[in-house]
């Protein structure tokens, strides 16, 4: 199937796929005119690549990892860098649910203003109680 099909089939633009080939994470074939030609399996794979992506790899990992996805065998390099990886999501999300407890405060003290002391530093603690409960 021709590179227009793929990306539309699988929710991505051409210039995503040419990207993928340059990272080594999907192939194709070419025609005498020097066209692509993907397989119908590279909708999938496109598919898994994105999802990969969104969950916080970066190419080159993705392209050590798809090899041992099609093999169904992770080495303990490869197992290690994963939890790695998912220490580092795990860190982000602390990080993330941290700045939401800050956003809290600020919009409690500018929905009740007046009526709590404006805190030193937004990190102490959770956001303060505007009814003074």
């Amino acid at each position: 199937m021709r590179i227009g099909e793929v990306a539309e089939r699988a929710g991505v633009s051409t210039r995503a796929l040419r990207y993928y080939e340059e990272q080594g994470l999907l192939h194709a074939q070419r025609t005498t005119s020097g066209q692509r030609v993907y397989a119908e399996s590279a909708v999938d794979r496109v598919r898994l690549i994105q999802q990969l992506y969104t969950a916080g790899l970066a190419s080159r990992l993705i392209a050590v990892l798809l090899p041992a996805i099609d093999t169904r065998h992770v080495d303990r390099d490869l197992l290690e860098r994963l939890h790695d990886e998912r220490a580092f999501i795990d860190a982000k999300i602390v990080e993330l649910q941290e700045a939401g407890r800050r956003l809290d405060t600020l919009i409690n003290l500018a929905t009740y203003p007046g009526t709590t002391a404006c805190p030193a530093s937004l990190d102490q603690g959770t956001a303060p109680d505007p009814v003074g409960s």
